[in-house]
Parts: C-alpha cells; sequence; structure tokens
C-alpha cells in the first residue's frame, strides 16, 4: 500500500481535527465500500456555498483572524479561499474597467466591496444588475427619497445623459459612495437604538414612494401558508419540526389582519444602513423592498443580529437590551400598536422559518441549522420580548 501525504488530499480544516486524536504517524484509513455520488456532490456543494460565504464576510470588513475563528479554520486557509473566490469574480472587474469611459471616469483603484458592487477610487461604487426593471425602480426610490432629504446616494449618469449602461445584458449604475461604512460593533445598545430611528425615519418617507411607484404588495402570511410550507415539507421536515410550523403559523394568521402594511426595505442590516462617526449617513440597496408588515423590518434587523457569525456571540440579556433600544429608537418617531408589540416574537421566528426553508431550498444545510438555532432563541426569550 502506497502512503500518501494528507496534506495532498484532505482539506486542512479536516487534518487540524484529526490531529486532536493523532499526530506525527501512519493512519489507516478503510476504503468505503457503499460510495454515494450524491454524498460527494452535497459536500462539494455546501464547501463552495461555505468558501462564498467566507469571501462575503470578507468583503464586509472581517479579518482573516476573525474569520478563521467563526470558519475554525487556518489563517492560510482562509487567505487561500479569499484568493480563488476573488480570482472568480476578476472577468466581471475587467468588463467594469472596460466600460469606465461611459462615465468619463478612470480606473485609480477598482475594489469589490460585495458581490455585485464595486468601489472606485474611494469616491464612486459601481453596481450591477440582471433585472433592468429592478434597476429602474430602484432609481425611481432613490430620487423620491432624495427629495425627501432622506440620505441616499447621488447617481451619476453616463457622458451621454442616461442614468445607467448596458453591457452584454447586464446593467450598471454609478453613484457617489456615501460617507461611512459597515457597523461592526453589534452589541452597542446606542447603536441599536439609532438604527431603531432609522428605520422608522425611512418608513416616513417610503409613504411618499407609496405614493408615486407601484410595489409589489407581499404578504408575510401567504408566504409561510405558500413556498416555506412546500420545501419544509418537500425536505421532511428535517430543521423545522411541522408542529414548531404549524403553531407560529396558526399565531400569525390570528394577528395578521391586526398588523399595520406599508412599503419597507425587506433587507434592514448595518452593511444597508451606513453610519459615519456614530451618525446615520444613508441608506442603500432598495433590491427587496416592497409592502409587508411594518414590523418585518425591525425583526429582520433583530434576528440578524442573531445570525451574524462572530466569536463573541450575543447573551440573552446582551440582545434583549438591544430589543428594548430598537423598539424604543423606532418609537421615538413612529408609535407602535400594541398588537405590533405582542407580534413581534411571533413575526421574528416566523423569518427565521422562512429562512431556514429558503436555506433548504438551496441545499445550505449549515445555513438553515443557523436559522433554527435563532428560531429556538427567539422561543427562549418570548416573555422578555412581550414584555417590551
Amino acid at each position: 500500500m502506497k502512503y500518501v501525504n494528507a496534506h495532498n488530499v484532505l482539506p486542512e480544516e479536516l487534518i487540524l481535527m484529526i490531529q486532536k486524536h493523532y499526530q506525527a504517524g501512519y493512519l489507516y484509513i478503510p476504503g468505503k465500500k457503499d460510495h454515494t455520488p450524491g454524498q460527494q456532490t452535497d459536500y462539494k456543494i455546501e464547501l463552495s456555498k461555505r468558501n462564498q460565504y467566507i469571501y462575503l464576510k470578507h468583503l464586509e470588513g472581517r479579518t482573516n483572524g476573525q474569520l478563521r475563528n467563526i470558519f475554525h479554520l487556518s489563517e492560510s486557509s482562509i487567505r487561500r479561499i479569499i484568493f480563488k473566490e476573488r480570482t472568480k469574480h476578476q472577468k466581471m472587474k475587467t468588463t467594469i474597467e472596460e466600460i469606465l469611459p461611459l462615465w468619463e471616469l478612470e480606473n485609480e483603484q477598482l475594489i469589490q466591496i460585495y458581490s455585485s458592487a464595486w468601489e472606485l477610487n474611494h469616491s464612486y461604487v459601481i453596481k450591477m444588475y440582471d433585472d433592468r426593471k429592478q434597476l429602474e425602480r430602484n432609481i425611481q426610490i432613490s430620487t423620491i427619497l432624495s427629495a425627501c432629504n432622506i440620505p441616499v446616494a447621488e447617481i451619476v449618469p453616463v457622458k451621454t445623459g442616461e442614468k445607467y449602461a448596458a453591457h452584454n445584458n447586464v446593467y450598471f449604475l454609478v453613484s457617489k459612495k456615501l460617507p461611512g461604512s459597515n457597523i461592526t460593533e453589534i452589541k452597542n445598545p446606542a447603536m441599536s437604538y439609532k438604527m431603531g430611528r432609522a428605520i422608522a425615519q425611512l418608513h416616513k418617507a417610503f409613504i411618499e414612494c407609496e405614493k408615486e411607484i407601484e410595489f409589489w404588495d407581499n404578504s408575510l402570511l401567504q408566504e409561510m401558508k405558500g413556498w416555506v410550507r412546500k420545501n419544509l415539507a418537500n425536505h421532511a421536515w428535517q430543521i423545522i419540526e411541522k408542529e414548531d410550523y404549524d403553531k407560529t403559523v396558526e399565531l400569525l394568521e390570528n394577528i395578521y389582519d391586526c398588523l399595520p402594511k406599508q412599503l419597507i426595505h425587506r433587507d434592514v442590516h448595518f452593511g444597508n444602513f451606513l453610519f459615519c462617526e456614530g451618525e446615520l449617513s444613508g441608506y442603500i440597496d432598495f433590491d427587496l423592498s416592497q409592502k409587508n408588515i411594518r414590523i418585518f423590518d425591525i425583526c429582520y434587523f433583530l434576528t440578524g443580529l442573531l445570525a451574524e457569525e462572530t466569536d463573541n456571540a450575543f447573551t440573552q440579556n446582551e440582545w434583549i437590551e438591544s430589543f428594548r433600544s430598537a423598539v424604543a429608537g423606532y418609537e421615538s418617531i413612529i408609535r407602535l400598536s400594541a398588537e405590533e408589540k405582542r407580534a413581534f416574537p411571533c413575526v421574528m421566528k416566523c423569518i427565521e422559518i422562512l429562512c431556514a426553508a429558503y436555506f433548504i431550498g438551496l441545499k445550505d444545510k449549515k445555513h438553515a441549522y443557523d436559522a433554527y438555532h435563532v428560531f429556538r432563541f427567539i422561543q427562549s426569550c418570548e416573555n422578555d420580548i412581550t414584555g417590551i
């Protein structure tokens, strides 16, 4: 039998796990008799999704050391993954460099900051879209919000006057970069208070958008009873138990008609609400904006804090404090109804069930289980939440 160096055939994270039990010797691994091709494919899918997620977190500003602790990999593995993922995006970067003359902009420094967005010379952001109608709607939203004195990115037209450019069925929008950056101090209750105020300010301005633009009138309840249930049932209720789903949706159905609906952002987190020196500096990314229950945005932000992959997770008391702060911030501008306050735990559990169903559909079990753990966390906090 020929011996093979483990570094040539095994992922480094697996080697580190083995070394906890056995080091510096020959280890016999028997051949697998019942080889199932699907299992190997699933592993590759999971690995690919993990690597994409690591790269996204890198773009959001996480250090290699932080990523090492979160994903339990060595820093050399993190660097290798980031390099491979960056190489995949090189083709689009080359395309952007070719079309920059349309805006009479020179590429001195083009840095990817998100999967579909690049920063140019620390002064501009160029974002690509596959859906032209979505892009044009986002332009309309930005125009209306700007007229309401809401800080949004200023659009830079191409030199011929159009607000965006098309290239090979992909659409590109350039805007001036807003000051500020992603917040990493997510446990700071003062920032949660400011986020609550920022959400309420945006909700007030969104009323004006509803008067001029037709939006998708979505229903969280119909989503839960539709594709969410279908995805969970198709995967035999592997992660979210049917009993938990039934109880949560039944409660939502009982209170849904009492919850105020309006246009919401739908993707509220510190990456889309920018702060500069502790103060709100602007809103970005209205790709998912829709009509829905208005507390969805607050609930999404708060559950998102729990979903953040860090090596310093929230304790129950820390999160409840952030919860109170966000609600207080929102109510400093818009009062919440008693029905909305009672609905907080139900809506947050629905969001996590929805997220689990979404990731199950992508065969991304890791993030589906993450959503399940947040669901359980919310369950453990229900009495504290409804008492706010």
